[in-house]
């Protein structure tokens, strides 16, 4: 798991220890309601940092567990079962992975290009696997745009256009993934860029958007259809314009 598993369960335990209920001291009532340790202001701060490695680690938390506790015992009831859960996970990980025969390399989202990343984040974490993948590629798409000045063409048009061997030309500018030697490498990088990034759009793109009633997509599925988009957005980021 990439995570730094020690920091993140000194943040979560920190977080258990503000929110932890008693009887502040002179109330004696037993009608009275429980308080929280630490004061709002410092478990509102504690938990900014808390939901982020609750996001990563169970990203589906706030569906799978129920809040109604919230209201009648403590609103941070939720969070606290959600933090006591991943503690467990960060704890017994390698120890799981180890014991089950599985360790291999683990695909992480967060650790893809940023504009793949920042595209599909908020739909991810609500479990919206398909809709995730679909604004990544249109993120890949706006800041490919962005980045040759163009608006009058997207997606497959845009990147044959960008990704094309031919020389660049007024308000066409090209995108060059090495400099033009008239090599066969030149010609083979560039064609395979144009290629794969018809393959994402046709392929992943376009069927995810345009059909209708088609089942929520797995979601390590979906983190193979957001490597792909992650690979062509490296591309892109790390490319020079050249101009006519």
């Amino acid at each position: 798991m990439s995570i730094d598993i020690a920091w993140a369960r000194a943040e979560l335990a920190s977080f258990l220890k503000l929110t932890e209920l008693h009887s502040p001291p002179g109330l004696f009532s037993a009608s009275s309601r429980l308080s929280n340790r630490g004061g709002e202001r410092e478990i509102v701060a504690s938990a900014q940092v808390v939901e982020q490695i609750l996001d990563r680690v169970l990203p589906r938390w706030r569906k799978e567990i129920p809040d109604d506790r919230n209201k009648r015992v403590n609103r941070w009831c939720q969070h606290r079962e959600a933090v006591q859960r991943v503690d467990a996970v960060l704890l017994r990980d390698a120890e799981v992975r180890e014991r089950l025969g599985d360790d291999a390399p683990q695909l992480s989202a967060a650790a893809m290009h940023r504009w793949v990343w920042d595209g599909a984040r908020f739909l991810w974490g609500s479990g919206h696997f398909r809709e995730a993948v679909t604004a990544a590629a249109r993120k890949v798409n706006a800041e490919t745009q962005n980045k040759v000045s163009r608006r009058d063409v997207s997606e497959t048009a845009l990147f044959q256009s960008v990704f094309s061997k031919d020389a660049a030309k007024p308000g066409q500018p090209r995108l060059r993934l090495m400099a033009d030697d008239n090599s066969d490498t030149f010609r083979s990088v560039h064609r395979g860029a144009m290629s794969f990034a018809e393959g994402c759009f046709a392929g992943i793109r376009n069927p995810n958007s345009h059909e209708d009633g088609l089942p929520e997509l797995p979601e390590h599925e979906a983190l193979e259809q957001l490597a792909a988009f992650s690979v062509l957005a490296r591309w892109v980021d790390s490319a020079t314009v050249d101009t006519a």
